[in-house]
């Protein structure tokens, strides 16, 4: 196990009926707050009308900025770093999913910056402050609830890159499973898919040796196969629901992946992908992640393939290992194929045109991954085989 220092700062506020924190919290840091949201979703099941009535009742003043779009833009960065500087905004509240608080956590840095956001997700500029930031989720998926990086958007640049600094981690988070019951089927997936590729990013990197993460790493993965296809059909089971939204969180609070390397893979290649063609995150994650397994899958590698196919997936230890292997990643597609999830590149628009340029984005920093290290050349071996 690699040396490690561990810290989280966010308070989890889990279960029914916990926005009654949300006071208490916005208090600490002061009374004019952004709020932050999507696509009008938080209207329609009632939870934007609880915040604003707490807001309006304790004398908060909020100002909006609505629209924040799957694969957050950075015009909606730039949009409410604009807001709080006329304001002077001491406070962030970002309710929706993840795409909602990697825009807000950038918000939240862009308020110190004098010049464009964009510069700090390109590296051009550190982040040096953040105004305070707390978060109410309504989906299951990207734990960005309970850690410190975001991924911007720039659609004229077709770049799709991640910012992480301690001081973008929120501060305070509601989670209340009953928020994401009305989560549409497919959300649901995509985001199961999303927390899945989460644990396995560091489930599958050296050392191998660090024996309690990947033991909770297959319990992770174990609550999304049992839980996932029942909050499929019965969308309102909170059992169900609590249970996915926790693994999001335990999936991304840092737990997991101490004392491992932190070199992750299948998420550069996707974000590829979404950066060119605006898909669902986690329908590419689903997609990819198989034939990234495929192709990663020899000699130096199998036992993490085996353990992984004999600890979550129950296959028995005393089968040849390449079987054992082949067979957790077969099962590993079939999962993704029984959420609806596709299984080809090709299905969801994606064009053979664009794979060197999306191959060569996806290692811009170096060549990518922890088990088999990936260059240029591997990326786009597995965007044909996805095809």
């Amino acid at each position: 196990m690699l040396n490690f220092t561990y810290y989280n700062p966010t308070t989890v506020y889990f279960g029914e009926g916990q926005i009654r924190a949300l006071l208490k919290e916005i208090k600490k840091y002061g009374n004019k707050v952004l709020l932050v949201y999507g696509g009008g979703s938080i209207k329609k099941n009632g939870i934007y009308d609880e915040v604003a009535k707490i807001f309006k009742v304790n004398n908060i003043k909020f100002w909006e900025l609505s629209g924040v779009q799957p694969n957050p833009r950075i015009q909606s960065v730039r949009d409410g770093v604009k807001i709080c500087k006329e304001n002077n905004i001491e406070v962030i509240l970002a309710v929706g999913a993840g795409s909602v608080l990697d825009c807000s956590k950038v918000i939240a840095a862009g308020y110190y910056y004098e010049g464009d956001a964009w510069d700090l997700v390109i590296r051009k500029a550190r982040v040096t402050n953040t105004l305070p930031l707390g978060t109410i989720i309504t989906l299951a998926a990207t734990g960005s609830e309970v850690d410190a990086g975001a991924v911007i958007t720039n659609p004229d640049t077709n770049d799709k890159l991640a910012l992480a600094h301690p001081a973008m981690t929120p501060k305070f988070s509601i989670l209340d499973p009953t928020f994401t019951f009305t989560v549409p089927r497919n959300q649901t997936a995509a985001g199961t898919a999303d927390i899945m590729s989460h644990i396995m990013e560091t489930y599958f990197s050296s050392p191998r040796q660090a024996s309690i993460q990947n033991r909770i790493s297959e319990a992770l993965l174990k609550t999304c196969i049992k839980y996932a296809p029942i909050a499929l059909e019965e969308p309102e089971n909170y059992e169900a629901r609590a249970n996915l939204m926790w693994a999001s969180s335990n999936a991304m609070n840092g737990n997991i992946g101490a004392g491992k390397e932190r070199k992750w893979v299948v998420h550069p290649m996707e974000h590829e992908l979404s950066a060119y063609y605006d898909i669902t995150h986690g329908v590419g994650l689903a997609i990819l992640t198989p034939y990234w397994m495929e192709y990663s899958l020899n000699d130096e590698t199998i036992d993490y393939f085996v353990e992984y196919g004999v600890n979550v997936w129950d296959l028995e230890s005393s089968e040849n290992k390449y079987e054992i292997a082949k067979k957790s990643i077969e099962l590993t597609k079939d999962f993704f194929v029984s959420m609806g999830i596709p299984t080809k590149l090709s299905e969801v628009g994606i064009e053979k045109e664009k794979f060197q340029a999306m191959a060569k984005g996806a290692v811009r920093y170096g060549n990518i991954g922890s088990i088999k290290p990936l260059t240029e050349q591997d990326v786009l071996n597995i965007f044909n085989m996805a095809f």
